[in-house]
């Protein structure tokens, strides 16, 4: 189903789509690639949403930096100093993070309005991010589906192709919370990384790949998140070429469970310690799938680069259940 959502200053018209099935009913943004809601039901069978969201246009408008359930490119996570070197020319980024890029720049894919096509059980949505867009190299040309399999699970595969060298890095950022409102820091994670990559003051890796084990970042058994995090894991799988599950988030309260399943080589958590009005400090939790920040700086992290005749490939699935 697809409706008008609102209006952009410039007219442009902003749809909503819904898409239902198994239980699940979720609806997409064609601003953004935003999932607005995810309604799943609880043990006794009420459904409830679950990520954070606005009810209108005018809320994600207001309050951008949240990055509410956007899909974000062309670069997720930081880049220190908005600067990098590939084959030995200097790119210049938008500094939208003190000194550093944060999720594609001051205008990036969470704010541009997509095209959507409708799929059986899913959403096609296609832009494309011209050459030197928020500093960035290369005409890059992104697809992104949204699916509801049979079980109700939501995919999310990503798809991108350039006519130069570029780094891609894309997730998506919605924020979990599956009581459906209230804070989200009493939830139980477990997550499958032995190790994670510190940071310094400005969030930046340092590029040490640090042990977990002894510190609070272990999530190897299911334990409450609480707060204080918003740092990338490097999840045990590495990268792989379809989704293996890496985390679940649990919810004692209302029963719900979700899973997430990935391709990719890192997972960043973020305890919403710093969100804001209308919302509070650990109202939601974000699991972005995603490599690692600041790769184009670090060329011991995993590449991040995509070059021309090559297509980049990522897909996350969140799974819904009840205990």
């Amino acid at each position: 189903m697809n409706e008008l959502f609102g209006t952009l200053s410039d007219g442009t018209p902003v749809h909503r789509w819904t898409l239902e099935r198994a239980g699940v009913r979720v609806r997409v943004l064609s601003y953004g690639g935003i999932v607005q809601s995810v309604e799943v039901p609880d043990r006794e069978r009420r459904t409830g949403n679950v990520v954070l969201g606005f009810s209108g246009l005018d809320g994600y408008l207001t309050h951008p930096e949240p990055f509410l359930g956007a899909l974000i490119g062309r670069y997720a996570n930081r880049i220190a100093g908005a600067r990098f070197t590939l084959d030995g020319v200097s790119h210049t980024l938008a500094p939208n993070n003190g000194p550093n890029s944060l999720h594609g720049g001051e205008r990036g894919f969470d704010k541009r309005v997509w095209d959507v096509a409708p799929l059986e059980h899913g959403l096609c949505l296609t832009r494309v991010s011209p050459h030197g867009e928020e500093g960035f190299p290369g005409r890059l040309e992104v697809s992104v589906t949204y699916t509801l399999d049979e079980r109700g699970a939501l995919g999310i595969a990503y798809e991108a192709v350039t006519d130069a060298p570029t780094p891609v890095n894309l997730t998506n950022h919605s924020y979990w919370n599956l009581a459906g409102s209230g804070s989200a820091a009493g939830h139980e994670l477990r997550l499958a990384a032995s190790r994670f990559t510190p940071v310094d003051a400005d969030l930046i890796p340092t590029g040490e790949l640090a042990e977990v084990a002894g510190t609070r970042f272990d999530f190897r058994e299911a334990r409450r998140t609480g707060s204080g995090y918003d740092h990338n894991f490097v999840l045990d799988k590495g990268v792989t070429p379809a989704p293996v599950e890496v985390a679940e988030l649990y919810d004692p309260a209302s029963g719900r469970v979700l899973t997430v399943a990935t391709t990719e080589p890192g997972m960043q958590l973020y305890t919403a310690d710093h969100i804001g009005d209308p919302f509070t400090p650990g109202d939601g939790i974000a699991l972005e799938t995603q490599h690692f920040p600041d790769s184009p700086n670090r060329p011991e992290f995993p590449g991040t680069v995509l070059r021309p005749g090559e297509v980049f490939r990522s897909e996350t699935v969140y799974g819904f259940s009840v205990r």
